[in-house]
């Protein structure tokens, strides 16, 4: 613990803790494969994933988290048992907020095509169980969580502009799945923050993989729409932007270069003139692996085995902020803190730090 505190601290800005507010992303992969079984194994206090993952985040020391790849449970004991696990281990975010995701929402309609229902390609999101694999924030400031603008429930036909996938011009699945389908994997939330900086609000999600589809496409136009989502917010197309500052956190499962999907959803977000891209490098992303051409500025938040290296979670600031400091929690191999960092998730933590202009 102490020396990945030491990886952490030595990546700081020179900017007094007191005038900076740190927001953070991280898909923890915490998700189990039946319900109740995260809380298990978070309170049993043995499993070592569990407790590689409260030393990243507690060595880190995020004000405002984005977390994905978490189980939902419908009384947030998952979440409460995290959270005082984290207190415990010296970090206290003791404000959170999680609703029930479209992972693992069940459906009566045969959503992925492939001829059966029931199965978890037919839920909502992909998912085994209800709230398998979703998204929660958690806070060291209060959450306004009356005003939470959740667009969950938001219909992907409904999406100006959006592609729905089609074979041989007919619509694919069918024409009911595309009446009843869901346009996020997870949920889309707006999550206002009340901070010493004032207000904030946090824009965040996590888009299902663009892979593991036909030639129809459904996955990779469904990740491109959720990505695209926050152009049209953004735009004034869906829902209601905030007039003080926001950051955009979470995971977008899209790389702007390498691997499969639409590449062009991300690079108009990270090019956009509303929002900052602080770029976040690490030492353990810049050691020459599948994108070693990128060189010592790799960007990669995430390490594939046998798929390879890719950068999919992202912090986005607005323009109303100074960014006075970012990185990823990704040590290099020969690094102490590596096994560890590397037990907790194959995503690693995201990190940006904020001064409000």
């Amino acid at each position: 613990m102490i020396w990945l505190a030491a990886l952490v601290l030595c990546l700081l800005p020179e900017v007094a803790a007191a005038e900076t507010l740190r927001v953070a992303t991280f898909n923890t992969e915490l998700s189990r494969k039946g319900p109740g079984l995260m809380l298990r194994d978070i309170i049993g206090g043995r499993d070592k994933q569990v407790a590689a993952v409260v030393s990243v985040i507690a060595s880190a020391r995020p004000d405002i988290l984005a977390l994905q790849g978490v189980d939902w449970d419908h009384e947030g004991r998952a979440l409460d048992a995290l959270s005082a696990r984290l207190a415990a281990a010296g970090w206290d975010m003791p404000y959170s907020f999680a609703a029930q995701p479209n992972s693992g929402r069940a459906s009566t309609l045969d959503l992925d095509g492939d001829g059966r229902m029931g199965g978890p390609g037919d839920a909502q999101g992909y998912g085994s169980f209800t709230g398998q694999g979703g998204i929660a924030v958690l806070s060291r400031h209060p959450i306004a969580r009356d005003e939470i603008q959740d667009f969950t429930a938001f219909l992907w036909r409904d999406l100006p502009g959006a592609t729905l996938p089609a074979v041989a011009g007919r619509p694919f699945p069918s024409s009911e799945a595309q009446v009843a389908q869901r346009l996020s994997s997870t949920g889309h939330w707006l999550v206002p923050i009340d901070t010493g900086q004032g207000r904030i609000t946090l824009l965040t999600y996590q888009a299902g993989p663009p892979v593991f589809d036909g030639p129809e496409d459904r996955n990779g136009l469904r990740n491109r729409d959720e990505t695209r989502f926050w152009q049209l917010l953004l735009d004034g197309a869906i829902g209601e932007m905030p007039a003080h500052p926001f950051v955009l956190a979470g995971g977008a499962n899209l790389d702007p270069q390498d691997g499969e999907g639409h590449h062009g959803a991300i690079e108009t977000l990270l090019t956009d003139p509303r929002l900052q891209d602080p770029a976040p490098v690490s030492p353990g992303a810049a050691k020459a692996g599948s994108h070693g051409h990128r060189g010592p500025d790799a960007q990669d938040t995430v390490d594939w085995p046998g798929i390879g290296r890719f950068r999919v979670d992202y912090v986005l600031p607005s323009t109303h902020w100074r960014v006075t400091g970012s990185g990823v929690v990704w040590p290099a191999p020969e690094d102490p803190s590596a096994g560890l960092v590397s037990q907790a998730s194959r995503h690693r933590l995201v990190w940006v730090d904020l001064i409000r202009e």
